[in-house]
């Protein structure tokens, strides 16, 4: 769905943008995330917004499944037991260093933009704080995806 959206989003700037209409819609009142109009800028940040949450959200699924890049040359001529291992020693160096590092820079980086009320400085979509809460909720379902599976590694290694 958010696909189709962002689709749209773009064709919608494609088209407002060639006949030069600039604001597209006007409200009356102010609203949460859009402010007062939708702008040309609104469409455009609604596209990064998108392309975020596609890109982000289903992350952890994808290494849940198993659906992640790896080096398969090398990974499919180790034994099943081998593969555990590397897996639990790529998660352990490299994923979990990163999350201690990402996961309060992340939560603080949202907390920021909720604090200040951070909206688009020209004319593009309000309420920031909302795709900025993206990232740790992301990283956050990552890290329990990583979490899982490593304590299913260390299991099936005994």
């Amino acid at each position: 769905m958010a696909l189709i959206i962002l689709m749209c989003a773009i064709g919608l700037q494609v088209v407002f943008s060639a006949f030069d209409v600039n604001p597209i819609v006007a409200f009356d009142r102010e609203y949460p995330v859009l402010g007062k109009a939708i702008t040309l800028n609104s469409l455009l940040d609604l596209q990064w917004h998108l392309l975020v949450i596609i890109g982000l959200v289903p992350v952890g699924l994808v290494w849940a499944l198993g659906r992640h890049v790896r080096v398969d040359f090398i990974y499919n001529t180790l034994s099943t037991r081998g593969q555990a291992r590397v897996n639990r020693l790529g998660n352990l160096v490299f994923a979990a260093p990163f999350f201690v590092l990402m996961l309060p820079a992340a939560w603080n980086f949202m907390m920021r933009a909720w604090a200040s009320d951070e909206g688009s400085a020209s004319g593009g979509l309000n309420d920031l704080w909302l795709i900025k809460a993206i990232l740790p909720l992301g990283l956050g379902l990552l890290a329990l995806a990583i979490v899982v599976e490593t304590i299913r590694l260390v299991r099936q290694i005994r």
